[in-house]
């Protein structure tokens, strides 16, 4: 990316008070910096169909510069809507990031990542079955995507690397503040084995409560299959499955979680016909995958469904706290 570009990407992405969508049209408007320093607040406004909260192009641009310092002295790139190298199928979200920073290499749009999402407070049953989960599809060639929350997503990240395939961890802070602190290990994993950290956030962004949510949404996005292993009734995963619904992913829930008393959102999505998965074997049939049937031992994270579409999207808030 040339500076121009890059700065003109980068301001665009700290405008206060603007939706995604409108940061996309000035995205779309605009090709320099040079080209957005001489508008006022007015003229962003018509662009974008409502003005920022605040218009200081000389304190966007300072912001910028320090944005950019801080991309190339942590290794990020990032990728902005306009770019070839955008995410696909972010396109299908109504509210898709304007940007995407990450660390490590994208996710490969020609091949399915499935999600593997739920507590952070698991039973160890429910931990043991999202290392087992993760683990297979990664040896079935299928990368996973999950939150690096603690609990479930961690170990579904474990479980991926175990498992021989890179895993893309989606964070609800900049890439420079990983949140949870003790997953930073693992993040450090992620991208060593050939994974990736993305967020929509710009460097320096802490972890907030309703970043979260909004994050769910690209995990549901990046994903075929969603898989919830194990979430209580207003878990944060079951806003993952409510996106998943509405971009018509397909939806399973874990055994696990179905015999877990944590697990009254895992029932709930079952009893409005989720499919039920104990392990791969299922996913792998209706995907044309090779699983390597051998029988595995069970991992250290101390534990067949068909693909559908719900017709009833789930009216569902988080309680779960960060992450989950």
């Amino acid at each position: 990316m040339d500076d121009g570009r890059g700065l003109l990407d980068l301001m665009i992405a700290r405008i206060p008070g603007l939706s995604c969508r409108e940061r996309i049209k000035l995205l779309e408007k605009f090709d320099r910096e040079a080209d957005l320093a001489v508008c006022s607040k007015e003229d962003i406004g018509a662009i974008a169909g409502r003005p920022p909260k605040a218009w200081d192009r000389d304190g966007l641009r300072f912001q910028a510069e320090d944005d950019l310092l801080a991309i190339t002295r942590t290794g990020m790139g990032y990728v902005s809507w306009p770019e070839p190298g955008y995410p696909p199928l972010l396109r299908e979200l109504y509210d898709p990031p304007a940007l995407v920073f990450y660390r490590g290499v994208l996710p490969d749009p020609e091949k399915p990542l499935a999600a593997v999402v739920g507590t952070r407070r698991p039973s160890s049953g429910a931990a043991a079955q999202a290392f087992d989960l993760g683990r297979d599809l990664a040896r079935a060639g299928v990368p996973v995507v999950s939150g690096l929350a603690l609990g479930i997503d961690a170990c579904s990240h474990r479980g991926s690397l175990e498992g021989g395939a890179p895993t893309a961890a989606v964070l609800g802070s900049g890439l420079d503040r990983v949140y949870p602190a003790a997953n930073r290990d693992l993040a450090r994993r992620i991208v060593e084995q050939g994974g990736a950290l993305l967020s929509e956030y710009p460097p320096g962004t802490r972890p907030a409560r309703w970043n979260f949510p909004a994050r769910n949404r690209i995990i549901a996005s990046l994903a075929r299959a969603v898989i919830i292993v194990e979430a209580p009734e207003k878990s944060g995963a079951l806003i993952t499955a409510n996106f998943a619904l509405e971009l018509g992913r397909e939806l399973f829930v874990a055994s696990a979680g179905m015999a877990s008393p944590l697990g009254a959102g895992t029932r709930a999505l079952a009893e409005d016909g989720a499919g039920i998965v104990s392990d791969i074997e299922g996913i792998a049939r209706d995907w044309g995958l090779e699983t390597g049937a051998e029988t595995v031992d069970t991992a250290p994270c101390t534990g067949s469904g068909l693909a559908l579409s719900l017709a009833r999207s789930l009216n569902l808030n988080c309680e779960d706290g960060y992450g989950r």
